[in-house]
């Protein structure tokens, strides 16, 4: 039985080049960064030159760059900062974002006492943005809005430049969580001024733990931890250099392959869509996933009409590993917050199943996927 991975929003397959480094870092590079030998000056050197590399994919200076151990720890260093070192009283965001950005603004509406405002959706997952520059005009309180570049759920891609447009207009911050944007998008944080981003190495063929935030020159830093003064005082704890070097060479490889590995990619899920189109006219897409416009190229979110809870472990056992939403909430028995915005009663009762692809995915792959899922819904 071939195992077939589709379920790389979750997680990607660590490119072999990018292995090939760190092993090498972690021989060479097995100095402290702090300290002031030659040893730590090596390693320092190693990361400071991955950090300039890193910054100029965006646009934009090393200075900005503050490496993480992923998205998650960078909303949260983002968002934190903004209430409790920036003076931001009101955070807008939307229901659908990830849970890093949402438990993280309702903790800091819980303890913090900000205003925490919901901008509305459309049944598609699209941002309504109408009702945004309503809510931006409405106060005169300094104001963040949180907006995810791409969903990972439905691959929902973000209006990025209206938005930066409309926050510049009503003096608002603006952070968007890029994670699945990052090694598939370019994002010169120039043209589109978006103040703070996250990203995570494991999203582009890098390895897991790391990641980096983003903040605009000019915005001073609060740490979220104490107890060195790493990352010029805005992180403590020793940096994971070997895994800093691979998130370094992941980027590179994705920005230089971005064109070809999107012709790959996007010829994948237009195939799978036409033959999803071909297997059953009962057979729908979550949010836009199904248009490669205004959707993800990585990403497709496909409800197919049944009820079965053994859907998922069935195309598993079939060596088949998918998401039913997001990766994040495959143990929890509460469903996809995002499919519950978004969806009717009757559609969010049918099965749900969310395919994300990579350079690695091949055709054959996703035959041997259909015809699985062809005898699933003829049984």
């Amino acid at each position: 039985m071939k195992a077939i991975y589709l379920d790389n929003a979750a997680t990607t397959k660590i490119d072999s080049d990018v292995l090939e480094l760190m092993h090498i870092s972690m021989q060479e590079n097995f100095g402290n960064p702090s300290s002031t030998h030659q040893f730590g000056r090596k390693a320092k050197s190693a990361l400071e030159t991955a950090r300039k590399n890193i910054a100029q994919h965006f646009n934009v200076s090393a200075s900005e760059i503050i490496f993480t151990s992923g998205g998650t720890e960078a909303d949260n260093l983002i968002l934190h900062n903004a209430v409790l070192n920036l003076g931001v009283q009101r955070i807008i965001t939307s229901r659908i974002e990830h849970h890093a950005v949402l438990h993280t603004c309702e903790f800091l509406e819980r303890i913090h006492n900000i205003e925490l405002d919901f901008v509305n959706v459309d049944k598609f997952g699209n941002i309504d943005l109408y009702h945004l520059k309503d809510l931006l005009s409405n106060s005169n309180d300094k104001t963040l809005v949180s907006l995810m570049y791409i969903n990972n759920e439905i691959g929902n891609i973000l209006p990025a430049d209206e938005v930066s447009v409309l926050c510049k207009n009503y003096n608002a911050l603006f952070h968007s969580d890029t994670v699945q944007a990052i090694g598939h998008y370019n994002l010169d944080l120039q043209n589109t001024p978006i103040d703070f981003i996250a990203a995570s190495a494991h999203k582009f063929h890098g390895p897991k733990g790391v990641g980096f935030a983003y903040f605009k020159k000019g915005f001073g830093v609060l740490p979220m931890f104490y107890g060195g003064d790493q990352e010029k005082g805005a992180r403590s704890s020793t940096e994971n250099v070997h895994a800093i070097l691979g998130m370094e060479k992941a980027l590179e490889i994705a920005v230089a392959n971005l064109d070809s590995d999107k012709e790959h990619i996007e010829k994948i899920k237009q195939y799978f869509i036409s033959e999803f189109q071909t297997l059953s006219k009962y057979i729908s897409f979550n949010g836009l996933s199904s248009n490669l416009n205004t959707s993800s190229y990585t990403i497709l979110s496909v409800c197919f009409p049944l009820s079965n809870d053994m859907f998922l472990f069935s195309l598993d056992m079939a060596g088949i590993a998918v998401s039913g939403g997001s990766a994040c909430q495959s143990g929890s028995l509460k469903g996809s917050h995002v499919l519950s915005e978004i969806l009717k009663a009757d559609e969010l009762s049918k099965t749900s199943v969310r395919f994300s692809f990579s350079k690695f995915t091949t055709k054959e792959e996703i035959d041997i996927t259909l015809a699985q899922i062809k005898e699933l819904l003829s049984k």
